[in-house]
């Protein structure tokens, strides 16, 4: 009996060491995918970071050739994010308190005629 129960204690020693040796195993293997996760979003997050930046620059140049003042180009960035979040063009105007006839103007070349004919073709 006391062979047994000796057996038994030695068992289930070397299962609680081979199990603690298997969970330190595990959480490696799991902090290595974490690593590996996190090295893939920095990366992503440096190309976003890139391509904003390329975005800017051209925005930047674009500005240059077209001669728009920054309050120009602010304005335009306001109304146009009003658009196409869709404000009609009376509240585009009372919220950027510029007259409707303006909001027009600047918004005219900016409305597409792709979104009509998408309008149409959705309404059979």
């Amino acid at each position: 009996m006391e062979w047994a129960l000796t057996i038994l204690f030695c068992i289930a020693a070397g299962l609680l060491i081979w199990s603690t040796i298997k969970a330190k195993q595990d959480q490696r293997a799991k902090q290595r995918e974490m690593d590996t996760s996190y090295v893939a979003l920095m990366e992503e997050i440096t190309k976003l970071q890139k391509h904003v930046r390329s975005v800017e620059l051209d925005g930047e140049i674009t500005a240059q050739v077209a001669g728009i003042s920054g309050e120009e180009r602010a304005l335009l960035r306001n109304l146009l994010d009003l658009y196409k979040r869709g404000y009609t063009v009376e509240g585009i105007a009372a919220n950027l308190e510029i007259s409707e006839n303006e909001v027009k103007r600047l918004i005219a070349p900016y409305m597409s005629s792709k979104g009509e004919r998408r309008k149409v073709a959705n309404d059979r």
